[in-house]
């Protein structure tokens, strides 16, 4: 076994950061007495609110169609085959990367019949560049660590032998955002834009951990 002495650390970086994207999850639906005509209508009702969300044009970094469904509803004295109407819902997810546009897009989606919006969900994209400065800044951090001990016993550092990645997360400083609207604009209603609401984007806490070992010279104990 090597007599060289050896320095244990943790390094650890904390950064609290804008988010980048916000994330939409709009549920789209219809119901009608006629499986078709529940899907028929469906299918407007999904190509109107994926027009809407094109409309903003660069300002949506990605749109996804997450499922469909057109399921039957039954009546509570209910006999086999007793369905009292159909229900279709699709999902749509939505990316917006410009904030400036959220506030009205979550609004105007809200104000379209039978329409749910959840959201908006804060987050970093995934190969953001916050995560490696984070790893970065945790690395430096645990050898300014080691060193700090080596110089408490009066030695100095002279090698690594082993950097490890303890984890790398992030985390919304502040907590989910729900916002809901189950059926949109009254039929007869006003034509006019809702108003857009007021969107304060939560803050992004990424933390990054590491642990290292270092040699070091033989300490001044004396």
């Amino acid at each position: 076994m090597s007599d060289t002495p050896l320095i244990s650390v943790r390094g650890e970086a904390v950064l609290e950061v804008e988010p980048e994207i916000a994330r939409l999850s709009v549920y789209v639906q219809s119901q009608e007495n006629d499986r078709r005509a529940a899907l028929d209508r469906l299918v407007e009702r999904n190509q109107q609110c994926l027009d809407l969300v094109r409309s903003y044009g660069d300002a949506v970094e990605k749109l996804e169609t997450g499922g469909l469904s057109i399921t039957p509803l039954l009546r509570h004295r209910r006999r086999e085959g007793d369905v009292r109407a159909y229900q279709g819902t699709t999902w749509i997810k939505v990316t917006v990367s410009d904030f400036a546009v959220l506030g009205e897009l979550v609004t105007r989606l809200g104000d379209l019949e039978r329409t749910a919006v959840n959201g908006p969900e804060w987050a970093l994209r995934r190969d953001s560049e916050v995560y490696a400065r984070a790893a970065r800044q945790a690395a430096h951090e645990a050898v300014a660590r080691a060193r700090s001990y080596a110089e408490a016993l009066g030695a100095r550092l002279t090698g690594l032998v082993e950097l490890a990645d303890e984890g790398l997360t992030s985390t919304d400083a502040g907590g989910p955002v729900t916002l809901a609207a189950a059926y949109g604009a009254v039929p007869g209603s006003a034509p006019d834009q809702p108003e857009a609401i007021d969107l304060q984007p939560a803050s992004q806490i990424v933390r990054a951990a590491v642990e290292a070992r270092f040699t070091a010279t033989a300490p001044a104990l004396d």
